[in-house]
């Protein structure tokens, strides 16, 4: 059984910075396109920034210049480096992982982790 477990979240002030981590079980995780995903309350979620098994970043506009995703292959994790956090960077984040194989995709989530960025 595939399983992804965040942690790192917390209650940070504007301009500081947060690490969330994102540990994978169960799978081939080398072989897997990671992200990391928003959702603010009453918005819908958005990608905030992915990483291909190839190590190829990719980053929302919103966030570029301050957030730096990155994985770890030998020990089953990702990373969301965050700095310069801002109010509006407050959201619950779900780590996912994403293969296509042929016709089949995979497609799995973390359980979310509370950032909250607030005086």
């Amino acid at each position: 059984q595939v399983q992804l477990v965040e942690s790192g979240g917390g209650l940070v002030q504007p301009g500081g910075s947060l690490r969330l981590s994102c540990a994978t079980s169960g799978t081939i995780f080398s072989a897997y396109a990671m992200g990391w995903y928003r959702q603010a309350p009453g918005k819908q979620r958005e990608l905030v920034a992915g990483i291909t098994s190839g190590g190829r970043t990719n980053y929302v506009d919103s966030v570029k210049g301050r957030f730096t995703i990155s994985r770890d292959n030998a020990k089953n994790t990702v990373y969301l480096q965050m700095n310069s956090l801002k109010p509006e960077d407050t959201g619950v984040y779900y780590c996912n992982a994403k293969k296509t194989m042929g016709w089949a995709s995979y497609d799995y989530w973390g359980q979310g982790t509370q950032v909250t960025v607030s005086s």
